[in-house]
C-alpha cells in the first residue's frame, strides 16, 4: 500500500477550541501517523501520513469539520507526496508551541 504524506495549515478560530485534540482523535480513527501543533501565528499546523483514501478523508475533515467550537476559514495542504515508508510511528500532539 502506498503511503501518502501531507503538510497542513488550518486558518480561522482553531486555537483554544480543542482543535488539536479532535485532530488527534480523527487521525487515530483514520489510522494516520504524524503530528499537530498550534503555531504562533494563530493557525494549527501538522503533518499526516497514511493511505491515499484516509489522507483524502482527513483533508476533508480539516477543511470542513474540525472541533465543535472551531470556525475554519480555510485549510492549506502542501508537499503532498508518496513516501516509501512511514516517517512517524503514531499521530501525536506537539505541545512545543504555546496554546
Amino acid at each position: 500500500m502506498a503511503i501518502v504524506q501531507i503538510h497542513f495549515q488550518v486558518f480561522g478560530k482553531v486555537q483554544r477550541v480543542f482543535f488539536r485534540k479532535y485532530t488527534h482523535a480523527q487521525a487515530e480513527k483514520l489510522r494516520l501517523s504524524g503530528w499537530v501543533r498550534n503555531d504562533p501565528d494563530g493557525t494549527v499546523v501538522g503533518v499526516a501520513e497514511g493511505s491515499a483514501e484516509n489522507i483524502a478523508a482527513m483533508k476533508q475533515w480539516l477543511s470542513t469539520v474540525g472541533s465543535p467550537k472551531s470556525k475554519i476559514e480555510r485549510a492549506v495542504f502542501t508537499n503532498e507526496q508518496q513516501v516509501a515508508a512511514r516517517q512517524f510511528a503514531k499521530f501525536e500532539i506537539d505541545r512545543s508551541t504555546s496554546d
